[in-house]
């Protein structure tokens, strides 16, 4: 049974959430935000005015009141029908225009701040990818709602003072009797938007899982094992599984709901019929006119939908502000690792790289991944890291890349901590390819020049990092050459029209691709190699490592791979075992040594002879 999430920090006061949207809004749209305002207050005031033209002209038409005067009556009654009939569709349009503009400004402000979270802790969190989630739902539609909210609230207000005016005249005791039989439905309405607020985090797991089973079931990337392991059927009941769960909390509220509102619905009816009885039997006495009737039916009728509207507009807008919490959570989260206020200036790797009783853990909760290391990486030299899965590698690599800080110990360049360097100085030095490369649904051109966002459009700096990754010639054979869009996904031609479908490449391929967007940085002062050749064959992998070999030369590159037979050229092998260094030194000091690289280079080299005899090693003789 998955456990329901805790509840969310609180996040910022009512109000300081209503300011955040309405200054969001405000300054995606300034002018149409003024414009849906007035008229949406004055949406507010026709119903009052309409109903008070419709009482003069019933009482003239029985007093016999002269034409002229009738007249003027009832053309300014059609002009508040006209007005009544033509402000909502322009109030509709210049909120669909504020939507727009609003949600724009909300997911650039969004991504902007997501974009700027220095390292990955908080992509693997799964309460913060909720809580990212939840914010991406609501930081399009929320301001807005924000917006409407206070709005509808207002225009409701306007509408009701109006109308509670007119019934003061008529009569006092039937306008606190409405009131009274009002007041329920406001708390309700209120109470119910935080139950469904609760409701809608506490399933945020559950839904994300269940997009995670619909995301298998639909893409390609999933499709050759699902149906070779015929796990549609698994993986399709997993996912309604997950839908049902979310479907029964939404069903639950939602029942809540229709006995609740259903109940204030019949009480509201009652006092209306009630009303409607007090002013018949007082017309008849002849303590109220025709006029007046009309009135006290329409404000009676007019009071209670407008205080139902409110309720709902402040249920409505207070959901809204605790979905927006999120959004506000994600844009305003302070640094996910800290930042030198002044960060000392970087200087040139010239002496190296050293690691200081480097400690490292995920969380308190985590077990330890690294304990202890102490490592240095020459400036000008090779260091490879070799080891069992699990023996901390690629932690060590994102250590590096300063993706994390050490929890404990301290990693310095040229002797200075990490810690107090800018991380984006930091990153502009190192040129790396990782074992988890992406694909991007891009031109082969964009997928390469990413590697150096300065090359987009420089064609022949793209192409010589082709060349240097071996696949140059493989792009030039595709249709559109370089501008060929490497997805099915998409529709894309070489002028932008949509009507040419991408192509994809074989993964040997992606991960040349990816190699040479790591060398597009043409003297990085780090370069970090893991598993730069998992994806290709014998040949291809000697070939991608001859030319590694030349790139690297002289420069400082840390290569982690778990084939030994490209590693034993490095300057210093480091083998990590249970997150320690137990050996170090170079192929030939290992190999006599007899310790546990020995073990692994022979298990390796012995396998390719066992399956291939006569043949000469691949791992062991080049």
């Amino acid at each position: 049974m998955s456990r329901r999430p805790p509840a969310p920090a609180p996040g910022p006061g009512a109000l300081a959430r209503v300011r955040a949207a309405a200054t969001l809004t405000a300054r995606a749209a300034p002018l149409r935000l003024t414009g849906y305002a007035g008229l949406t207050l004055l949406g507010g005031t026709l119903p009052v005015l309409a109903a008070w033209l419709t009482k003069l002209v019933l009482d003239g038409l029985v007093r016999g009141a002269a034409l002229t005067g009738l007249a003027a009556l009832a053309g300014a009654l059609a002009l508040a029908g006209l007005l009544t009939a033509a402000v909502p569709q322009l109030t509709e349009y210049l909120r669909a225009e504020l939507d727009r503009a609003a949600g724009l400004r909300a997911h650039d402000r969004l991504f902007r701040a997501v974009a700027g979270f220095v390292g990955l802790r908080r992509f693997e969190e799964p309460g913060f990818l909720d809580r990212l989630r939840l914010a991406q739902q609501s930081g399009g539609t929320s301001p807005m709602q924000a917006v409407d909210g206070v709005l509808g609230v207002s225009r409701a207000a306007l509408t009701i003072a109006g109308f509670l005016g007119s019934l003061l005249v008529l009569s006092p005791p039937m306008t606190g009797l409405v009131l009274v039989a009002a007041a329920p439905t406001v708390i309700a309405e209120v109470l119910l938007a935080r139950r469904r607020a609760r409701m809608l985090w506490a399933i945020g797991p559950t839904e994300r899982r269940e997009f995670f089973y619909r995301n298998l079931l639909s893409t390609v990337e999933a499709a050759k094992e699902i149906r070779l392991f015929d796990l549609g059927r698994f993986l399709r009941g997993r996912m309604l599984a997950d839908r049902r769960r979310a479907d029964a909390a939404r069903r639950a509220v939602d029942r809540r709901e229709l006995v609740v509102q259903g109940g204030l619905g019949l009480l509201a009816a009652a006092v209306s019929g009630a009303g409607v009885v007090w002013a018949v039997a007082a017309a008849r006495r002849g303590a109220l006119s025709v006029g007046d009737v009309t009135v006290f039916v329409a404000a009676v009728a007019g009071v209670q939908s407008s205080l139902v509207t409110m309720a709902r507009e402040l249920a409505r807008g207070h959901q809204a502000m605790l979905l927006f919490d999120h959004y506000l959570a994600v844009t305003t989260a302070p640094p996910d690792l800290p930042l030198a206020g002044r960060p000392d200036p970087l200087p040139p790797l010239r002496g190296g790289i050293e690691l200081r009783d480097v400690w490292f853990r995920y969380s308190a909760e985590h077990p330890w991944v690294l304990r202890g290391v102490d490592l240095r990486i020459p400036y000008g030299a090779t260091v490879a890291l070799v080891g069992l899965n699990g023996a901390g590698k690629s932690t060590l690599v994102k250590l590096l890349c300063r993706f994390y800080d050490p929890t404990r110990g301290s990693i310095r360049w040229d002797g200075l901590d990490l810690r107090r360097a800018d991380p984006a100085e930091l990153r502009r030095r190192i040129g790396a390819v990782f074992q988890d490369y992406m694909h991007y649904d891009l031109t082969a051109h964009e997928n390469i020049a990413l590697g150096d966002l300065d090359a987009i459009g420089v064609r022949d700096r793209v192409e010589r990092a082709a060349a240097r990754a071996g696949v140059h010639r493989r792009l030039t054979e595709l249709p559109d050459g370089y501008d060929t869009l490497l997805s099915r996904a998409f529709f894309l031609d070489a002028t932008g029209a949509p009507d040419q479908p991408g192509v994809e490449l074989s993964e040997g391929q992606w991960q040349r691709l990816a190699l040479a967007r790591a060398l597009m940085r043409d003297r990085p002062e780090l370069l970090i190699l893991d598993e730069p050749s998992a994806g290709l064959d014998a040949e291809a992998e000697q070939e991608i490592h001859r030319m590694l070999r030349r790139h690297r030369a002289g420069r400082t590159s840390l290569l982690v791979s778990h084939r030994l037979n490209t590693v034993r050229d490095a300057d210093l092998i480091v083998v990590l075992a249970g997150g320690r260094v137990i050996e170090q030194g170079d192929h030939a000091t290992l190999t006599a040594l007899g310790g546990e690289y020995a073990r692994l280079f022979r298990l390796q080299s012995t396998g390719y002879r066992d399956t291939a005899p006569g043949l000469v090693a691949t791992t062991g003789e080049h």
